[in-house]
């Protein structure tokens, strides 16, 4: 803006110069313009370089905060990932060693495990849980009463990570 206005008051100058002229020494008044129209383009260029690099500066702080969503989008999802306590599920002879862990604590979660052991027909035979300051199950299991014999690893892991899915889904509504 300062470059046009500038030039405006360049032209005027020339206007009045040419209409006047009252000037004895031509060179030294067309030195003088010239001298002016070389410091406007200066500030003309000057000026652009600064409106680029506005812009520049603009377009990064964009990129920036997109940048900062998408950590924050991904560490959500992570912390929700990690919030989910593991399970390790080995076959025994006669059963299963069902291992669950947590790094917090999880009130509920052992009751939620326990049901979808009922729900397969494992008995529990021994059992090591710790709820201080994490979330620890260590439990032995075997077929009870109407156990199905084709019941694997697998299954029983399925079956213990949908009761903490629906054991997470329900303490975060509460």
């Amino acid at each position: 803006m300062k470059a046009f206005n500038s030039l405006i008051t360049l032209v005027s100058l020339i206007v009045k110069k040419k209409k006047n002229k009252m000037d004895s020494r031509p060179e030294e008044n067309n030195s003088f313009q010239f001298n002016k129209l070389r410091h406007m383009h200066v500030d003309v260029n000057t000026a652009s370089i600064v409106v680029d690099a506005s812009k520049y500066i603009k377009m990064l702080k964009e990129r920036v905060e997109k940048l900062n969503k998408e950590v924050a989008v991904l560490q959500s999802s992570n912390d929700q990932k990690k919030s989910l306590p593991s399970v390790k599920v080995e076959t025994l002879e006669k059963g299963f060693r069902i291992k669950v862990f947590s790094e917090k604590t999880c009130p509920g979660l052992l009751v939620a495990v326990l049901e979808a052991f009922e729900e397969l027909g494992l008995e529990v035979l021994d059992a090591t849980v710790s709820c201080a300051h994490n979330f620890s199950l260590e439990a032995i299991s075997e077929g009870e009463g109407q156990f199905d014999d084709n019941i694997d690893a697998q299954v029983v892991k399925q079956a213990v990570l949908q009761a903490i899915r629906s054991w997470n889904q329900n303490s975060e509504q509460e």
